[in-house]
């Protein structure tokens, strides 16, 4: 009856949002009177082991095997699954990160076993899962539960609290080999880029968003050069100088709605939305984005939504608790000078 979480790694080091999955492991292990036992795959797997006993892990299965030591589907898959198979844990839970959905899925497939994605709560009724998801972008919840004798969990990001940390906590480490070699893995790891952004959007607490109306710069077009595209230079001015300065005061992520990032504004990777990443801040501050329902289901699960927009009715009002109806070159400029007096920073 043991509970099983994958801790995602990268360059030797664990996401945090994996201490998450843990939190949510351990309820479960406390109500079957079960432990929780960490999968650590690659790069300084021992030491991220032991990192994992600090956040609730009672033991750790971990595998140091060259073909694992960056990610590869094929090797992390049949790592699990044939744990999975010779223990039969009760659950099997990672973040459900691009990563640990592709895993999970994968390994719940040559097990024959049930999945359920993108979880933000989690209970037990006589002994059976009771797992709760959004769906139709977050406006209805979904009550799921499996009957297969293991079950694959990925919870969403943000959605569990990551338990306190005990640095004198200890964990008992059980080392694994693979069955493949580096001839056996079809696809080969040659490198990783790190994302041009400070702060990973899916693990921040604090995000600025900012949307087509970020175009309404009313800065002057410096060159000829610039003016051929004048819509496109104003907008990039405006993340630039207007949402990154509240960003910094704030210690927040800068995101973007798919209409900027369609029109050239910012890169793909700060998009929010159903075709861009989902995410749960504590608090978003969407400005010069009317609320598009594709949006929406980026960021309903925001714990607090603030919406800085001209048009009364643009759709995102309906769904924040605070709005503010003005222009966000009015606005934002003054709450970053005003947060920096309250912060002092």
């Amino acid at each position: 009856m043991s509970v099983y979480v994958w801790i995602e790694t990268y360059s030797g080091r664990a996401n945090p949002s994996s201490w998450e999955a843990l939190a949510a492991a351990g309820a479960l292990a406390e109500n079957l009177g079960s432990d929780v036992t960490a999968l650590v795959f690659g790069e300084n797997a021992r030491e991220i082991a032991t990192e994992a006993g600090h956040f609730g892990a009672t033991n750790a299965y971990i595998c140091k095997d060259e073909v694992v030591n960056e990610y590869r589907l094929e090797a992390y898959t049949q790592l699990m699954t044939d744990l999975v198979k010779q223990q039969q844990p009760a659950f099997v839970l990672a973040v459900a990160s691009s990563r640990g959905r592709e895993l999970l899925a994968s390994s719940a497939v040559d097990t024959e076993s049930g999945l359920i994605a993108d979880a933000t709560e989690l209970r037990l009724d006589k002994g059976k899962i009771i797992a709760i998801r959004p769906a139709y972008a977050g406006k209805v919840s979904m009550e799921m539960t499996s009957n297969s004798m293991t079950t694959y969990i990925t919870v969403r990001g943000r959605a569990f609290q990551a338990p306190p940390k005990d640095a004198n906590a200890t964990v008992s480490v059980a080392e694994l080999q693979t069955a493949l070699t580096m001839k056996d893995i079809s696809v080969a790891a040659e490198t990783f880029t790190d994302s041009a952004e400070d702060v990973n959007l899916t693990e921040a607490a604090i995000i600025i968003s900012g949307g087509r109306g970020m175009a309404n710069n009313p800065q002057e077009v410096p060159s000829e050069e610039d003016a051929a595209d004048p819509n496109v230079w104003k907008a990039k001015e405006g993340f630039e100088n207007t949402l990154r300065p509240l960003a910094a005061v704030l210690g927040a992520a800068v995101g973007a709605s798919r209409a900027a990032v369609d029109a050239g504004y910012i890169p793909y990777e700060h998009q929010v939305g159903q075709t861009g990443k989902v995410v749960n801040p504590d608090l978003y501050i969407a400005c010069g984005i009317s609320g598009a329902i594709q949006h929406q289901a980026g960021m309903r699960g925001s714990k607090i939504i603030v919406a800085i927009n001209k048009d009364a009715e643009a759709p995102i009002f309906k769904l924040a608790r605070y709005g503010i109806v003005g222009d966000l070159y009015d606005v934002v400029p003054e709450l970053t000078a005003a947060l920096r007096r309250k912060l002092g920073s």
